[in-house]
């Protein structure tokens, strides 16, 4: 991690770059669950010690 970013956040250029594995659809941080959400295949992809995992059997299905 760097000093200038908590290590709560995620970078904002590796989140240009990421998008859905499955859909290939953008992805938007969820701050307080720590996770990155693509509305389009309704999943929440967790992100542990600042890395997301972006397996889709690792994901959690939204509501």
């Amino acid at each position: 991690m760097t000093a200038d970013r908590p290590e709560s956040t995620v970078d904002p250029k590796l989140l240009e770059i990421l998008v859905c594995p499955v859909t290939k659809g953008a992805l938007e941080f969820d701050a307080a669950r720590q996770e990155l959400i693509s509305r389009s295949a309704k999943l929440a992809y967790p992100i542990r010690d600042g890395i997301p995992i972006m397996l889709p059997e690792e994901a959690r299905a939204l509501d």
